[in-house]
């Protein structure tokens, strides 16, 4: 009899917000931009609600009383802004306590792992690196070759990517966008509590379940790939 072979199983992970702890930086560099230009910068509670969003997205929603010619130059700027301060020794975007033990145990208990996230790739690139996690991701979706959350289109990719099935495909974010963007693409959806967005929106999105720990993410996963109908929403205390 013919030995049967284990489905492949993929985990995709969002970065800003639920990885990398990146909003001070992110709402720095928005504030910087829009001030180098002379105009009003968006208030402190408007920025973390766009955070997951591609660039160009975000702009336009965090501005909405300016053109594409003043979005574009914040777009500019922004992008500057970062890479002047990455240039910077001592640069740092943390990771949220407990990410290296939880992609280590994801991969030791054999989930494929791959990102899907707003920012553009260079940014990923250089995050993957400093944080020594180049390489252990299998498929990168970023704004650069799909479209932005929550297009289901990053998923869809990812998944064409690896082989892996809807329902063997976990995406774990903390943001409605990542939420929203896993039920369209007919994937499970994991919400991290700690992120841009609170629990309460990321049930009322759908998400499957919602964790307020980094060491929870494994078994919840586990338990979302190996139940056949999953609660519409569940908290994992």
């Amino acid at each position: 009899m013919a030995e049967s072979v284990s489905p492949l199983r993929l985990v995709v992970f969002d970065l800003d917000g639920t990885i990398v702890d990146s909003l001070a930086h992110i709402a720095r560099a928005i504030v910087q931009a829009s001030e180098t230009i002379g105009i009003k910068p968006p208030t402190e509670q408007a920025i973390p609600r766009v955070i997951g969003l591609s660039l160009d997205v975000a702009i336009a929603t965090l501005f909405p009383d300016h053109g594409p010619d003043v979005h574009g130059e914040i777009d500019r700027v922004y992008r500057k802004v970062f890479a002047e301060w990455r240039a910077q020794p001592g640069h740092g975007e943390p990771l949220f306590a407990g990410s290296h033990q939880a992609i280590a145990a994801l991969e030791a208990a054999g989930f494929v792992l791959g990102i899907a996230t707003g920012k553009a790739r260079r940014g990923v690139d250089f995050l993957l690196d400093h944080h020594r996690l180049s390489g252990r991701f299998v498929t990168i979706q970023t704004p650069d070759i799909a479209p932005g959350k929550p297009d289901p289109g990053m998923l869809l990719q990812a998944m064409n990517d690896t082989g892996a099935s809807p329902d063997n495909t976990v995406m774990i974010g903390d943001t409605i966008y990542d939420i929203t963007m896993a039920r369209k693409a007919g994937t499970k959806a994991l919400g991290v509590a700690w992120g841009n967005h609170p629990a309460d929106e990321l049930h009322r999105a759908g998400a499957h379940m919602v964790v307020d720990r980094m060491d929870q993410v494994l078994q919840a996963v586990h338990d979302l790939t190996t139940r056949s109908n999953p609660l519409p929403a569940e908290a994992v205390s």
